[in-house]
């Protein structure tokens, strides 16, 4: 039986900062840079995180766990696919795919490096600094995911570099960020979805409708981007992403909803089809968190959010004929009663949001986190093997099950687990800790083999088979949020972090009365 405490253990110290002396802070460790906080000293964030041996000697089971899980998971990366984008287990080998160009980033390495860092796995975390510094180059002739290596490459970057202060990582996100910016010249300035970083040649996904950019690709850059001109003090990269949101801003939204496709050659908008799930997502969720990490004075952003929640909840959510609420899916005119494992992640966002709601809507923001969060539940837990589908309907006598073969998969994905964090740190309900470990369980059950783990193709076999990928995406998140789940509040609180889509966590920016390089205030 798992123990499920009401309050959250604690492993940390509380010190006063090393460099200035101020009042006792939380630190979860003194720094490893020289036995002084950097990140204190540049005034960057409120907290600081670093590493020391012997930091796991009062570790609950539920954090041993997911820690074990990480290392395993390292380990094998570590030594099959080293410097590929990605890991086959079971053929013990690396993989990529077109998103990175099919060239070899390194990508698991730095989408894993906050996550090592956070669990103090500071060998293995100087082992990818190593290579970095060494191996990673952006030069090579290779056409990527604009959307993908933005939250996977430069927040995994900004993240690293922002925990350990370790100018590498500023440096190497910088020198990336200008390979992308290309990506925007277009009669829009609507980015195209992919980019060779060689010659700076754009182009979109040959099966988005119309030729269009897709909406959670282009709408998933302002974190980023903005930490970019804070860093750097250069202008353009904030410039390009609120040039973006001015553009949305003009434009007739049907229903209030936004499209997923864009065309950025007319910027008309493609084919009528609105997901909170995929190519809609994680544009909701960055309005939320521009807000959130700009101190909460960009009210602009949160006034788009919550205008665009207001046109979800009226024409996404309903509920089942058990009581289920579901987030569908707006095509063509009608509702398609479908819910994807990329849209749980909006039981966390809706709850994330709670706080700062007009009118006196926190607890129902709250409230409908938890019935999301409830439903995404039911998708693991009607499975044989208590893992999550890809997707899963609500009609013809069917709730929260997955119907199409193709969609029975599981490939070691977070959303769920991600609310499940979301929603203890914000009730310490210890039921979102009793399911995060159930599935933690399931994971290590079904999906470890000797070479790491592998995303399973049918969740409803008690046979399955695997996809033979180790996603980089299973040590920047899935394993982030678990570790987090059963971690004290204390550690990368949500105060003074905002997390991207990538789970990579960037400071909240305090800047008071000053404004960023081509910004204007907007108090």
């Amino acid at each position: 039986m798992v123990s499920m405490d009401p309050e959250p253990r604690s492993h940390h110290s509380s010190l006063a900062c090393p460099v200035l002396g101020f009042e006792p802070v939380t630190l979860w460790f003194l720094s490893p840079h020289n036995g002084s906080c950097s990140l204190w000293s540049e005034g960057r964030c409120r907290r600081c995180l670093a590493p020391v041996g012997g930091a796991f000697a009062a570790l609950s089971l539920e954090e041993n766990e997911a820690f074990g899980m990480m290392k395993h998971a390292w380990d094998s990366y570590r030594q099959y696919g080293w410097g590929h984008n990605e890991l086959k287990p079971l053929a013990r080998k690396g993989h990529s795919t077109n998103i990175f160009g099919n060239s070899q980033m390194g990508a698991t390495i730095v989408d894993a490096l906050d996550t090592l860092f956070m669990m103090g796995l500071h060998d293995e975390f100087r082992d990818g600094q190593a290579w970095i510094e060494q191996n990673l180059d952006f030069s090579v002739n290779a056409e990527v995911s604009v959307f993908e290596v933005n939250i996977r490459f430069i927040g995994g970057l900004l993240a690293a570099y922002y925990l350990s202060g370790q100018e590498v990582f500023k440096a190497k996100a910088v020198q990336l960020a200008e390979k992308l910016l290309p990506a925007f010249n277009t009669p829009t300035g609507i980015p195209w979805a992919m980019v060779n970083l060689k010659s700076g040649v754009g182009r979109n996904w040959g099966w988005a409708s119309a030729g269009s950019s897709i909406l959670a690709e282009f709408g998933t850059l302002h974190m980023e981007f903005v930490h970019l001109t804070y860093l750097t003090g250069n202008p353009a990269y904030y410039q390009k992403v609120m040039h973006i949101r001015k553009l949305l801003a003009k434009m007739e939204r049907p229903n209030g909803l936004y499209p997923n496709y864009l065309n950025p050659r007319t910027g008309r908008w493609g084919q009528h089809h609105t997901s909170v799930g995929g190519l809609g997502d994680s544009f909701y969720e960055y309005l939320l968190k521009a807000w959130l990490m700009s101190d909460k004075t960009d009210t602009e952003a949160r006034k788009t959010y919550d205008d665009a929640v207001e046109a979800i909840e009226r024409h996404l959510i309903r509920k089942s004929n058990s009581g289920l609420t579901f987030i569908g899916e707006w095509k063509n005119g009608h509702l398609e009663r479908k819910m994807g494992h990329l849209t749980c992640f909006a039981g966390g966002m809706f709850a994330l949001g709670a706080d700062g709601s007009p009118g006196d809507k926190a607890g129902h923001y709250l409230q409908l986190g938890a019935e999301i969060a409830h439903t995404c539940h039911e998708s693991y837990d009607r499975t044989v093997l208590k893992l999550g589908p890809e997707a899963f309907k609500f009609d013809s006598g069917l709730e929260a099950v997955a119907v199409r073969q193709n969609e029975k998969y599981y490939i070691l994905r977070p959303e769920v687990i991600e609310t499940y964090w979301y929603m203890w740190r914000f009730t310490h309900d210890p039921k979102y800790r009793q399911w995060g470990w159930e599935a933690a369980q399931a994971i290590d059950r079904y999906c470890r083999v000797s070479g790491g783990f592998s995303g399973v193709k049918d969740v409803y076999s008690s046979n399955p088979t695997y996809d033979d990928v180790q996603q980089s995406f299973f040590l920047a998140e899935t394993l982030k949020y678990l570790y987090l789940l059963f971690s004290s509040d204390d550690l990368l609180p949500l105060d003074s972090w905002v997390f991207n889509t990538e789970a990579h966590p960037l400071p909240v920016l305090h800047l008071g009365n000053a404004t960023l390089p081509g910004s204007e205030s907007r108090r």
